[in-house]
């Protein structure tokens, strides 16, 4: 307990100090370069009180959050296909490279071409650029598992459900949890950037309505209130992740 008060002790420490640095930025730049903090507080305030954080903040939760379990869904079943047979991850690696080293933006694009301003492009940009980043990490931790344990089990007479959820499963958590809150964090960030360009009701096409308004301390209050979002998410689903992780490192020491 007193460790994880340490750490958030020193995490709202690095928070007040970019706090300082942007109050130390608006004095010395001027309001049309940055926005006064306080003023950008007051305009968030007046964003949740009106009733129009709220509809934006869904909007963009779907988005990512849908976008991320359909990729996680995809990659994490190719990705164990993929690591039990080899023929089809020689076949799907490629195409999971070339999908990852490909800027999201172009995905945008296409998505928009495809599904219209008002589709699912934010969602299937998240999911196309989430998935091979969980593929990775799931076809790593099926390649690493010890194929003898495997076959001692399997003559032992150890029926299939008793080996995956005994053997294969452990193994693949320890590279799968990694790949699986990257994919998180990173989908906020392809989220916002799609309904940048696409529009629409969400965090990112609020961003871009203030931006065409010439609103800085409006466009900082949207960036202030994505901020919290991804503050919020890494204490209820990153944290957790990363608690399970570190707590099963020194079992996979042992073992």
């Amino acid at each position: 307990m007193p460790h994880r008060l340490a750490r958030a002790a020193l995490g709202l420490a690095g928070l007040a100090v970019v706090a300082a640095g942007w109050q130390a930025g608006w004095r010395m730049l001027g309001p049309f370069v940055l926005p006064q903090p306080a003023e950008t507080v007051e305009t968030l305030a007046r964003l949740v009180v009106d009733g129009e954080a709220g509809p934006a903040l869904r909007v963009t939760i779907v988005n990512a959050l849908g976008g991320w379990a359909a990729g996680a869904a995809l990659g994490t079943g190719l990705g164990i296909a993929a690591g039990l047979a080899w023929p089809l991850g020689a076949a799907l690696r490629p195409v999971m490279t070339v999908t990852l080293g490909t800027p999201p933006i172009a995905f945008v694009v296409l998505a928009l071409l495809w599904f219209g301003p008002q589709g699912g492009a934010p969602a299937f940009t998240v999911l196309v650029t989430t998935a091979p980043i969980v593929f990775a990490g799931a076809a790593q931790g099926v390649a690493a598992r010890d194929p003898q344990l495997s076959e001692m089990a399997r003559v032992c007479g150890a029926p299939p459900l008793l080996r995956l959820r005994a053997l294969l499963l452990p193994q693949l958590l320890d590279h799968l949890l990694p790949a699986l809150a990257t994919a998180l964090a990173f989908a906020w960030k392809v989220a916002v950037m799609a309904e940048v360009l696409a529009g629409g009701s969400g965090i990112g096409g609020r961003i871009a309505e203030a931006r065409a308004h010439l609103d800085l301390a409006e466009t900082m209050a949207w960036i202030l209130l994505i901020v919290g979002l991804l503050l919020v998410c890494d204490g209820l689903l990153l944290a957790p992740m990363r608690r399970v992780l570190r707590g099963r490192r020194p079992h996979v020491a042992a073992g």
